[in-house]
């Protein structure tokens, strides 16, 4: 199928707070601008050329809004279209403390309060249940990048240990997609199944504590759901699968405002770095004139290429602090939202063919094909029709019938099958063949008569004369008359004579094809 170009969509959640300044963030009412303000800093002096005032315009303003009406704005579309075969994204990206992982995941207290994941999930599964003219099968992944090392979160449920870390590597895909060798996959069946998965693996999460959060994740989580889907009612070989990536960023945090030290410290150095590297590769993929976009300074945006730049759906939600004091990392949050929605992706169908089964269906319809004719050739009386090679038996019956067809007790040949007609025109051919060698050999005797024929013409008998030809046939020789006194006469009266002499005449010189006949 052909893809179509479109563009990330992108919407901003303001974190809920009691202190939210309103001097400096305002939302317009067609809820898809945000207006920034920001107070000039006086040490600079009273002429400087700092900006005061900014405007971003998105795909939509989720203030004050409700996990169920975040869900429906931003992901139930994308969960949809990851059912027909199209690649999805879904990831958070903000500060730290701004809610990402609240959007994501949800609250556990409240069912109210889930997430874009656990909602995901009870949407496939009552997609699949609804949709029963296909088979779907559905696996789970589920990815941490720590300290740029990739960990499986689920591999504890195979290998019986916590945490498998080390042994994952991202390798590109011929397709020009990207996935990561070595990370399980888990195949689910229902909702509750799922979300075992889901809670297992959140509790092998690392996170930390610090001045803005005291739950702070301090790694990228990327909870994958593959999903393949095959038609109950077409028997072709062909199905599709997509994969539904639903990303929950660690936040960028500031040294001086979260007062991390020692451990924590350097989880915040790997995670500005990576988050760095993330915002380069958005500006080279917004510039269309650049050709190289780096994906491999990093594992997050090596693991995340085909859902920045490729065959992908993606959405990304930038959640902001909506206070005073964190007008700065609003600004760096907006500025990337904005270069994100700047950025193209091709989506499409990812539809496959499963060789083995196209190769037994394809002998299947050989057969049903073969079958068809040999009905069809049943009720048309046409026994014996038969589309393989001749045999001997059928080739002998050929044969006859091209023999009393050419002799004239045949009136027809009845067709069967094209390897008939071929037989029939090798008899022919045969047939004509034969024909010429039995001419060649009558010219041959004739030739040889007419030599004969010729050679005792030409030595007559001693003492007598040379008799006289008086007609010739078709072969081309002619046959002498008696000597007068060596025919055979009957007496007759003179006058009956003469009246049968002038009669005779008559008819030799009008019939003379008879008299041919008679000399003959």
């Amino acid at each position: 199928m052909t893809a179509r170009s479109s563009e990330v969509k992108v919407y901003v959640r303001t974190r809920p707070t009691a202190c939210f300044a309103q001097e400096l963030i305002e939302y317009l009412p067609d809820e898809q601008t945000v207006n920034v303000r920001h107070r000039r800093d006086s040490r600079k002096g009273v002429m400087n050329n700092q900006m005061s005032s900014w405007s971003f315009r998105l795909d939509g303003v989720l203030h004050n809004m409700s996990q169920e009406d975040v869900y429906q704005s931003v992901a139930h579309s994308v969960v949809l279209g990851a059912l027909e075969g199209y690649n999805g994204t879904i990831m958070c990206f903000g500060q730290t403390g701004a809610g990402k992982t609240y959007t994501m995941t949800g609250a556990t207290e409240s069912y109210k309060q889930r997430g874009i994941i656990p909602r995901a999930l009870q949407e496939v599964f009552h997609e699949v249940e609804q949709r029963v003219d296909h088979t779907f099968s559905v696996l789970l992944s589920f990815l941490e990048i720590y300290n740029e090392t990739l960990v499986d979160l689920l591999a504890s449920i195979k290998t019986g240990r916590a945490v498998q870390s080390g042994a994952l590597t991202v390798v590109e895909e011929p397709g020009g997609g990207v996935s990561v060798k070595g990370l399980s996959l888990h195949p689910v069946h229902n909702e509750e199944e799922a979300l075992n998965l889901l809670f297992e693996g959140e509790m092998n999460r690392i996170i930390g504590e610090h001045a803005l959060n005291k739950n702070s994740s301090r790694s990228h989580c990327i909870f994958t759901i593959h999903i393949e889907s095959r038609s109950r009612t077409l028997s072709g070989a062909s199905y599709v699968t997509s994969k539904l990536n639903l990303v929950d960023l660690a936040g960028s945090e500031r040294l001086s405002k979260t007062g991390s030290e020692g451990q924590v410290q350097r989880e915040a150095m790997y995670i500005n770095r990576s988050l760095s590297f993330l915002e380069q590769a958005i500006i080279a993929l917004a510039d269309r004139r650049r050709e190289h976009v780096p994906f491999r300074q990093s594992k997050l945006t090596h693991a995340l290429k085909d859902s920045l730049g490729g065959n992908c759906n993606t959405v990304l939600v930038a959640n902001i602090y909506g206070e005073a004091a964190q007008i700065e990392e609003t600004l760096s949050t907006l500025r990337f939202a904005a270069r994100m929605k700047c950025v193209r992706t091709e989506p499409s169908i990812n539809e496959h063919v499963d060789p083995a089964l196209q190769v037994r269906r394809l002998h299947k319809e050989i057969q049903l094909l073969k079958q068809e004719l040999s009905i069809h050739d049943t009720l048309a009386n046409r026994a014996g029709a038969a589309y393989e090679s001749l045999s001997e038996t059928q080739v002998a019956e050929v044969q006859s019938q091209v023999q009393r067809y050419l002799a004239g007790t045949l009136d027809e040949i009845t067709i069967v099958s094209v390897r008939q007609i071929q037989e029939v025109f090798t008899q022919f051919k045969k047939a004509v063949h034969e024909q010429e060698q039995k001419v060649k050999e009558q010219l041959s005797q004739k030739y040889s008569l007419v030599e004969k024929t010729e050679n005792i013409m030409s030595s007559p008998v001693k003492g007598e004369e040379p008799v006289g030809a008086v007609g010739e046939v078709e072969v081309g020789f002619g046959l002498g008359l008696a000597v007068p006194s060596q025919r055979h006469t009957r007496p007759q009266s003179p006058n009956k004579s003469k009246g049968r002499k002038s009669k005779e005449s008559s008819r030799m010189l009008h019939e003379p094809q008879v008299q041919q006949r008679a000399l003959l």
